[in-house]
């Protein structure tokens, strides 16, 4: 099964790619609620290249790596990885109120698809705002 999340960001879509491949900003927006964060993001960005983002309860109680593999890039247009035995399409798309974000991935059985596309979303959402924030600084 297939789950999609989408957001508008009122951006020019070079700062979108920047701002969602770039390490030290994932750590910044990577977190689905406040009581999550990432502490630590590494990434390789080409073909084949590795990325590891640490995923962390902020008291400490919770964490894991989410870590795959880049399977094409074509920048800024589109991102494909693969972690664990799951695909993920990110495609980027200009519009006339700034970038479509559209991230397509495959679901997982451990939490319900409504929970997978809530806990998606809201790390879509962190992003946009975070890109928003920065870009109107």
């Amino acid at each position: 099964m297939k789950i999609t999340v989408q957001t508008q960001v009122h951006a020019h879509i070079d700062d979108v790619w920047h701002f969602y491949t770039d390490p030290d900003a994932i750590k910044a927006w990577n977190a689905a609620s406040g009581d999550w964060h990432t502490p630590k993001a590494t990434s390789d960005l080409r073909v084949g290249g590795n990325f590891c983002y640490r995923m962390e309860a902020k008291d400490g109680s919770a964490g894991f790596d989410f870590a795959g593999t880049f399977t094409e890039i074509v920048e800024p247009l589109r991102l494909e990885y693969q972690f664990a035995d799951r695909h993920v399409r990110v495609e980027f798309s200009d519009t006339l109120e700034g970038v479509q974000v559209k991230v397509t991935f495959d679901a997982e059985t451990e939490h319900s698809p409504e929970q997978q596309q809530q806990g998606w979303q809201a790390i879509l959402d962190n992003f946009k705002q975070y890109v928003e924030a920065h870009i109107l600084a």
